[in-house]
């Protein structure tokens, strides 16, 4: 459960509320276990707020966020089939209830690969002081519990991670912070690449519907290093498609592809008495492309954090304080700023 209260000012200048939102962020139920044999494992994991069931796109609750069932060949060799996250940027994949900030940020929020029904694999195959690990997903390419269509193909998607100083502790590359205070430095370094053939979607898995099928590719490279109570985390990621911009049957009307880049620099510092104070920024900004279009902006967030852990990551509270900023490249590279603030607390298990 996180629960939330979210500020946004007028602008930069007039701090009075544009909104503020008190809301349950995210409310879930999570299962795992075995099935008849301990090789045959299973994750499954519902949401019930309304702001976490892709409602606004979708028109409809959507409860069901992963389903999926595992065939474990050993600790390094996995398959999978059903809905859950595809291999994509780290910031991604790491649970929302192992974040240092109470969100992810705003590439993640624009580039992100998020959930999808397919088959997945994981595979390490060089373990040791230096470790690879190789992810991949053939899925539908809609986004998750999706309505049958006709016509549509298939999403290919790829991730190799390169740890070079061996594993993190007890997992710490897919939880934020350095909570254990890895004694030695960690590093990992990984690339995530998708095809998704005649996609539906505005930005693939999740958006709303396009009025004609694209096709869009999206390349994301993600670098974590923990020491000593001290995370750095920076990401990059890019988006490009041939034909972005879809029209309705009579051209008055467009939807479009969110082709683009960004990048963001994380950095967070834990203290031995379970403090941690953090800052980032973010920058997600559109192609030429979609010159005319209302995407076509660049957007901008700095913030810092303050975090207290109470039980580690099951139970937290944070407070995030920063500035958004739009450059709006249609009106001469118009620039408008906001500050907002997130307070979240957060119970899970």
């Amino acid at each position: 459960m996180q629960n939330w209260v979210h500020y946004v000012s007028k602008s930069e200048t007039d701090l009075s509320a544009a909104s503020i939102d008190w809301v349950v962020r995210r409310l879930r139920l999570r299962f795992g276990g075995h099935l008849f044999d301990p090789r045959l494992t299973f994750n499954l994991q519902l949401s019930f707020s309304r702001s976490d069931q892709d409602y606004s796109d979708t028109q409809f609750p959507n409860i069901v966020r992963d389903a999926m069932v595992f065939w474990n060949f050993s600790k390094d060799l996995q398959v999978g089939f059903g809905q859950t996250k595809l291999p994509g940027n780290r910031q991604r994949v790491i649970s929302s209830a192992d974040l240092e900030f109470p969100d992810r940020s705003i590439v993640n929020g624009a580039f992100n690969l998020d959930r999808d029904f397919g088959l997945q694999g994981f595979w390490r195959p060089i373990t040791g002081d230096f470790q690879v690990i190789l992810r991949g997903a053939l899925s539908e390419g809609r986004g998750r519990n999706q309505l049958p269509s006709s016509g549509g193909e298939l999403a290919y998607t790829g991730r190799i991670e390169v740890l070079p100083l061996g594993a993190f502790t007890k997992g710490g590359d897919y939880f934020e912070g350095d909570l254990l205070r890895e004694q030695t430095p960690k590093l990992s370094l990984a690339l995530s690449a998708q095809q998704n053939n005649n996609m539906m979607r505005t930005r693939g898995e999740l958006g709303k519907d396009l009025f004609t099928r694209t096709t869009a590719a999206t390349i994301y490279a993600d670098a974590l290093l923990k020491y000593s109570g001290l995370s750095v985390y920076g990401e990059y990621a890019m988006r490009t498609s041939d034909n972005p911009i879809t029209y309705n049957a009579d051209s008055s009307q467009t939807r479009s592809v969110l082709v683009g880049n960004g990048w963001l620099a994380q950095a967070t510092y834990t203290f031995p008495f379970m403090m941690a104070v953090g800052a980032r920024y973010g920058v997600v900004d559109a192609d030429e492309q979609l010159a005319g279009q209302p995407e076509y902006v660049k957007d901008e967030a700095l913030s810092g954090v303050i975090t207290y852990f109470i039980n580690k990551h099951r139970i937290k509270t944070n407070l995030e304080i920063g500035m958004n900023t739009r450059t709006d490249h249609n009106r001469n590279d118009l620039r408008t700023s906001n500050f907002f603030a997130r307070y979240n607390i957060e119970l899970g298990i």
